[in-house]
């Protein structure tokens, strides 16, 4: 059995009472990074061994993964903060769980892009999810598709790319698209700033950002991009 066990942004006290039990049931815990995953379970004074499973490792471990869950383990796979698989490690042994025929369950909790897209104030009923951006290679044809959607676009960034990715924004959907940009979210200094994608973009730029960034913006209208 796999369990896909969602942990907090940012404020501790948002870990569910479900994936503490989960915690503390389960043989192993799969960890993004072992050091951020043992100060998370000490704080809830659970005592488990972990085994790293992060995007440098995940193709050569998955088989033998795979192979203990068909043995009969129960494993947890954590990620430093939010739910697993979202901008994060999961889809490759999820995939070969579902293949080799071990039953998976994926938790409710914790994930950024919720909170900062019914905070935003732009419509929620249809949106798109697109993590990071390409940082070269293939950003330009990306973008290019995104200029003609209508639907409400979330994507992640860093806080040392955000003001160059909210003028690339600017650029291909134009000057007056309105935004949303959450940062620390859950966190002593959480900050959501709305306008456009322009005014946002000065206000960041005068400013040293730092934190997990959540960017939301609106989708088309059909009018012009400029």
């Amino acid at each position: 059995m796999l369990y896909l066990v969602p942990t907090p942004i940012g404020n501790l006290k948002d870990m569910t009472f479900r994936a503490l039990e989960v915690l503390k049931e389960v043989d192993v815990v799969l960890a993004e990074d072992t050091r951020n995953t043992t100060y998370l379970l000490q704080h809830y004074q659970v005592n488990k061994p972990l085994t790293p499973y992060h995007q440098h490792n995940e193709h050569k471990i998955v088989d033998h993964l795979v192979d203990q869950l068909l043995a009969g383990k129960k494993m947890a796979l954590v990620t430093d903060a939010g739910t697993p698989g979202i901008s994060d490690p999961a889809f490759l042994l999820v995939r070969a769980c579902i293949k080799a025929g071990v039953k998976v369950e994926s938790l409710p909790g914790a994930t950024a892009f919720v909170p900062a897209l019914v905070n935003s104030g732009l419509p929620t009923n249809r949106f798109c999810f697109e993590g990071f951006l390409p940082l070269k290679k293939g950003r330009h044809s990306l973008l290019e598709r995104l200029k003609t959607e209508d639907r409400t676009m979330i994507f992640y960034e860093s806080p040392l790319r955000l003001v160059k990715t909210l003028n690339d924004l600017a650029g291909y959907f134009g000057a007056g698209r309105e935004c949303s940009v959450s940062r620390e979210l859950t966190k002593l200094y959480e900050e959501t700033r709305r306008g456009t994608l322009t005014e946002v973009a000065a206000w960041f730029s005068q400013k040293t950002v730092k934190g997990e960034i959540v960017i939301v913006v609106k989708g088309t209208d059909g009018k012009s991009l400029s």
